[in-house]
């Protein structure tokens, strides 16, 4: 028993030192294997070993809990070739053992785990179970005990990907029902007691099923620095917000150039309306002007003479002075300059003795009647006879 609760303490040690490893594999459906078994099996003390040697053979189920500690099932059955009792059975398999395990990677613990298992590794193995004998029938029943076993794994770990494992596995297992009265003389007594034990020399084969992670076993996993990570997250949280800024400028920008490029759209679509009503040729005079002037020259001046002699000749006719203005320039300037020159008119009319009253001066912009850009520079004046 205590030898048990030695094993139970160092399992305990390194399933504590192994949590210290970050490694990535660990759920329930992983890091299962199945292991077939066999060799030979003979009493421990009390016999002959050679002659009382006998057959073996058994299955394995195990899941490796972490890169040191590992817990499984198994079953194990002699075969009847020899009596170690006297009395020999009658079936051809006469002890079998069903137990629960545990084992302790030696190789991780005192050297730990790199990330994948090494080609040669030692196990330790304790474990505990049910023993049964099949005795001949003249003795009455099979015997029943509580057995417990220790032993080794040699283990040789093949292929790049691990999966296969081809094992060593000597072991011995005590018989704990030692048929001995106790000190009080009360009943059996259970004892570590190498005239009921077996040693047992066995070979095998394990697979070990495919994980989760992709691979046959753990992975190592770096751990991250805490203060690191943090200071990282922090960043990220800074640079998401200068985005999300970013973004936000880019589309008040965006909604400006679009009003922009609208705006243009409208000013090149936008053509000036010129609209004359002529009521007849004798009614329409023309005044030109040089580039950017609204200064009338003397060769102009005869025009406004005959749209004043017209409108003292009909003393209830009014005049409509349009001025307009070439291409050339800018719009603004232009549109300043029709004006100006549509005023410069009246202002000769009323020289002439028209009434300011009977005169509407106006300047259009730039005019484009003319299919010669030069003759766009003119006033407009057209006589409304009442």
């Amino acid at each position: 028993m205590k030898k048990i609760i030695l094993i139970a303490a160092l399992a305990l040690g390194a399933i504590s030192a192994q949590a210290q490893v970050t490694v990535q594999g660990s759920k329930f459906s992983d890091n299962w294997s199945l292991g077939l078994k066999g060799g030979a099996v003979t009493p421990a003390k009390g016999h002959s070993f050679w002659q009382n040697c006998r057959g073996i053979f058994g299955l394995e189920l195990k899941k490796q809990i972490t890169p040191v500690f590992g817990l499984g099932i198994e079953g194990e059955w002699t075969v009847n070739t020899s009596s170690w009792t006297g009395l020999k059975s009658a079936t051809a398999v006469d002890h079998q053992y069903v137990g629960a395990f545990g084992t302790l990677n030696l190789m991780n613990i005192f050297a730990g785990y790199k990330g994948t298992p090494r080609t040669f590794e030692i196990e330790a193995v304790a474990g505990t179970g049910w023993l049964h004998s099949y005795y001949p029938h003249v003795q009455g029943q099979d015997g029943n005990s509580w057995a417990n076993k220790a032993g080794l794994n040699f283990n040789f770990n093949l292929g790049e990907a691990k999966a296969w494992t081809i094992s060593i596995k000597p072991a011995i297992v005590w018989n704990m029902n030692n048929h001995d009265i106790n000190a009080n003389g009360l009943g059996y007594e259970a004892q570590y007691n190498l005239n009921h034990a077996y040693i047992e020399m066995e070979a095998g084969v394990t697979y070990h099923f495919k994980n989760s992670n992709g691979t046959h076993s753990f992975k190592v996993v770096t751990p991250m620095d805490e203060e690191l990570v943090a200071a990282l997250n922090a960043e990220i949280n800074s640079l998401r917000a200068q985005l999300n800024n970013c973004n936000a400028d880019k589309a008040a920008l965006q909604q400006k150039i679009n009003d922009l490029e609208q705006k243009l759209a409208d000013c090149l679509n936008k053509k000036p309306q010129v609209v004359e009503v002529v009521k007849n040729l004798d009614n329409v005079h023309y005044v030109f002007f040089n580039l950017a002037s609204s200064t009338i020259q003397a060769n102009q001046k005869p025009n406004i003479f005959m749209v004043a002699q017209q409108l003292k000749n009909d003393p209830n006719a009014t005049v409509d002075v349009k001025g307009y203005a070439s291409k050339d320039g800018s719009l603004e300037f232009n549109k300043k300059l029709a004006q100006k020159r549509a005023d410069a008119v009246k202002k000769a009319l009323v020289k002439e003795g028209v009434a300011e009253s009977r005169i509407n001066a106006k300047g259009e912009g730039i005019g484009d009647m003319f299919s010669q850009n030069t003759w766009n520079r003119v006033a407009i004046c057209t006589v409304d006879a009442k």
